[in-house]
């Protein structure tokens, strides 16, 4: 994302350039343009952990809210970074407590992970999702939009917060 923003502010360094004009930007942009709104996720790299259990590790290290597998819904799979790398994503649902809250989360600085932990008061979740000054994936947009169709409805009118 960040030197997507790059390269749209500076197009001359990504012309006819070698990897050796990447050294040093003279007008380099803030961090925060290479910031988006994501969904809790991890890599599939654990062979002996099922999906459930791999998706049970990220909540607790990014989220810091321990789930129990048999928490967790299994809504769809789908296909993300067609064209440049056609990885494949489940998408779950999970409902936590104040109990299971473990830590603030913030995944593996050490993994170069940077991660907030962000609540959107339900009311407001549509606005967040269609809002195009703030970058998200598109997963984020699908998961607020299944989050609206199947469980919303079925809440107690309260204040309640989306996923």
């Amino acid at each position: 994302v960040y030197m997507c923003e790059v390269e749209r502010h500076h197009p001359q360094l990504f012309q006819n350039q070698g990897k050796e004009s990447f050294s040093r930007l003279e007008d380099p942009l803030p961090a925060v343009v290479g910031v988006t709104y994501e969904l809790c996720a991890g890599i599939v790299d654990k062979p002996h952990l099922s999906l459930e259990e791999i998706a049970c590790e990220e909540i607790l290290e990014e989220c810091g809210y321990r789930v129990p597998v048999t928490n967790l819904k299994k809504i769809t799979s789908y296909r993300s970074g067609v064209g440049v790398t056609g990885s494949r994503q489940t998408l779950f649902y999970a409902e936590v407590t104040d109990q299971m809250r473990t830590s603030g989360g913030g995944g593996q600085p050490e993994e170069g992970e940077l991660i907030e932990v962000v609540e959107i008061p339900l009311e407001d979740s549509m606005k967040f999702a269609y809002d195009e000054t703030l970058p998200k994936t598109m997963g984020v947009i699908f998961s607020f939009m299944w989050f609206q169709n199947n469980i919303a409805p079925k809440l107690p009118k309260s204040n309640i917060k989306a996923p």
